[in-house]
């Protein structure tokens, strides 16, 4: 077993963010982080709200994948944000468990991060909730607000997006909040809610595959 608001007129300037940053905020180049991860971020990295449906054809490889595989072209100068890469790319192809076992053996902030989105994506939103406190407030997330500001014209925003982006920061627990309420829905506003999550996974991977190689 895994273990267990002001609100404000919203608009796409309202945090002065570029509506140019939104190709920047959710789309990252595979090819940048070494071949063998360039092969398997090739997918559609929109993924379910909930714990989707486990990408068997990648299986294979994602068993094989090792730290000293993944980066053997770049070499690795800190391994626990190596790790959070692994299991954000088990994460990435809906093995919800493997990505668990990596998380939950990272002891840092990162880790938490991962350990946060996988239970949110499990369903387990008030155990999401306990790795977001343990997260703290994350060098990551003033990122993840601007990203989501550049998505505030997008349809299903008005709802979500100021919430989430409440005054201008990011709000971990309110997006478990938006997602746990859009799961098992369809429509602009979940589809909003899935957008974002991309963008989350995308920053974090290369947050932290930038850590493991120590790469500005």
């Amino acid at each position: 077993m895994r273990r267990r608001e002001a609100r404000r007129t919203w608009s796409a300037g309202s945090f002065g963010f570029a509506r140019e940053s939104l190709r920047v905020a959710s789309t990252i180049q595979p090819d940048r982080y070494g071949p063998i991860f360039a092969e398997l971020l090739q997918i559609d990295r929109r993924r379910a709200l909930d714990g989707g449906t486990p990408e068997t054809a990648a299986q294979g490889r994602l068993e094989s994948l090792t730290v000293e595989r993944a980066f053997a072209d770049t070499g690795v100068v800190d391994v626990d944000m190596a790790r959070c890469c692994l299991a954000g790319v088990w994460l990435l192809h809906d093995f919800l468990d493997q990505s668990h076992t990596l998380s939950q053996g990272v002891s840092t902030v990162s880790g938490s991060f991962w350990h946060g989105i996988m239970h949110r994506r499990e369903g387990d939103f008030s155990n999401a909730k306990y790795w977001f406190h343990r997260v703290g407030d994350h060098p990551l997330y003033p990122q993840l607000a601007e990203a989501v500001g550049a998505l505030a014209d997008q349809p299903g925003a008005a709802n979500v997006a100021p919430r989430i982006v409440a005054a201008g920061a990011w709000d971990a627990f309110a997006f478990v909040d938006a997602c746990q309420q859009n799961v098992h829905q369809t429509g602009d506003q979940a589809d909003f809610c899935r957008r974002v999550q991309q963008v989350e996974w995308e920053r974090l991977f290369d947050y932290c595959y930038r850590g493991a190689v120590r790469r500005a």
